[in-house]
Parts: structure tokens; sequence; C-alpha cells
């Protein structure tokens, strides 16, 4: 946690999933110089002679150091060869804002968590909260869902007493609103459980989901919302990302971002793609 502007935050948590080594970045600057022979990585230097085996590319996707890769990244400035190994990091618990600005790096591959798939429980909330005549039920069953990257509950409270209020103005605004929020078949559970938010709202849950209901309500949820994201970098991207990222200038919840992730990353990434101090 830590406070900005009088706000306090939740900081972003990250995995490293997977990494596929410098090997293959020496492999393809050996070929580009057809320098196999000079590389201190025997198994670099047997494929000069042979076609790697299965085990030898084990052993290739085991190297942790790699001389020429140093002096490619930081004396001759050969970055193109970085884009040969690649880094996957699972995200949980950064921001739809901070995926605004994260999304402006072109060179990656990200899968984010949907807001059409994922809203049904909030809808569901607001649902039981209406037909039961309890706002309060709304804005505590929200809370307990973790939500936002802002940690002070009175904060929150604004935040989802606003989510409430945009949805009690789009409920009024159509004349089928439960149609669009609920699952045909869950339509009778409203009048079943009518008096009961708490059961109305499990038997919802409980139900069908209705199909993409995020479509029709995104527009209630802010840049505050936590997002997850799996996103893959190569290394030479890597590089632009934490140069930029890690930086005084940069937005300070992606800063948060890029410092978890220099966390995660092993230091023979570190080592070709950030200068030590």
């Amino acid at each position: 946690m830590e406070k900005v502007h009088g706000i306090l935050y939740a900081k972003p948590e990250v995995v490293l999933l997977q990494d596929t080594g410098i090997g293959v970045a020496e492999s393809a600057a050996r070929t580009c110089y057809d320098s196999f022979s000079n590389s201190e990585n025997e198994v670099i230097q047997a494929i000069e002679h042979t076609l790697p085996t299965e085990t030898m590319c084990e052993d290739i996707n085991a190297i942790d150091d790699s001389q020429l890769l140093d002096d490619l990244a930081w004396t001759y400035f050969h970055h193109s060869i970085l884009e040969h190994a690649n880094l996957s990091f699972l995200i949980r618990g950064t921001s739809r804002g901070v995926l605004q600005e994260h999304a402006r790096h072109r060179l990656q591959a990200i899968s984010v968590r949907s807001t059409r798939y994922t809203m049904s429980g909030i809808i569901n909330a607001f649902v039981a909260a209406q037909v039961a005549g309890d706002k309060e039920f709304f804005i505590q069953k929200v809370l307990a869902f973790d939500m936002f990257v802002t940690a002070d509950e009175n904060y929150n409270r604004i935040e989802i007493a606003g989510m409430y209020e945009k949805l009690l103005f789009q409920k009024e605004a159509v004349e089928d609103f439960y149609a669009i929020a609920v699952a045909k078949s869950s339509l009778p559970l409203l009048e079943e459980f009518s008096h009961d938010a708490q059961k109305l709202y499990d038997a919802l849950q409980a139900g069908k989901k209705k199909r993409n209901v995020g479509d029709a309500f995104k527009h209630i949820i802010s840049d505050n919302v936590k997002v997850d994201m799996v996103v893959t970098f190569n290394l030479r991207s890597l590089k632009n990302y934490f140069t930029l990222r890690d930086s005084g200038a940069a937005f300070f919840q992606i800063r948060w971002l890029a410092q978890a992730m220099i966390a995660v990353t092993p230091k023979k990434y570190l080592d070709l793609i950030i200068k030590q101090k």
C-alpha cells in the first residue's frame, strides 16, 4: 500500500510465468557473424559443426551469460538480437488506467480480464439491491469484491455509490432493464426472492449468466478498477518498457508495475537491458 496525493493505493502483484533464455539470442548473433567458435559456451561452439539436438537445445536455453550479447547490448547497441528472448508475466491488481498506458507499447502480446464476460456479479448485486430496495447491500457486496486499486473504504464507497447511481439512471431510462441484465431463465427469481437481497443475489449467481452482460454496462466502471493480465515482451521491447516506465516522469501506477516486473525478471536479462548504477 502507498498513499499518493492523499489517496491510499494497493500495488500490483507480478509473477514471471516463463522465459525463453538468452541462449537463442546468442545463437542468432553468432549466426550473423559466423562466430560460433568464439563463444564461451560450449554448446554454442558446437553449433558450428552440427545441428542442435534436443539435449543441446535444452543446454542453449539454460545459458546464463554471454559476453557477445553484453557487447552487442552495451557497446555496439545491436538491440535487435534481444528480440529472440521472450518473457511472460502474470499481472494482478493494476488499474484500467495503467492498461491504457501499457497498451501504448506496441510490441507485446497482451491478454486482459474482460469486462464483457466478468461483470455479472456487479450487475446481479444491483438487481438484488433494487428488487429488495436495499442500496447498502450493493455497496457492501461490491466492497467485498476488492475491485479497486484505491484502498480506502470511504473513498471506495463513493466510487461504488457512483456505480449504483449510473445503473439506476440506466434502469429508469429503459423499459427492459432486467431483461438486459439477467438471463431469461433467471427472471422468475426476482419475484421469488423479492424481499431478500442476499438470497436473490445467491440465486442469480447460481443461475445461468446473461451472455456478454458487460456489453450494456461497461460505462459504470472507471480507470480505478483493477485488471488482471498476462503480457509477453521480447527483451528489446522490455528494455524500452522499463526505460520509459521505471522513470520519475511515468504515471506512478505504471511505475509501480514496471518496478514489480523488474523485481521478478532474472538477472541474466536485466544485465542486458538495464545499465547497472
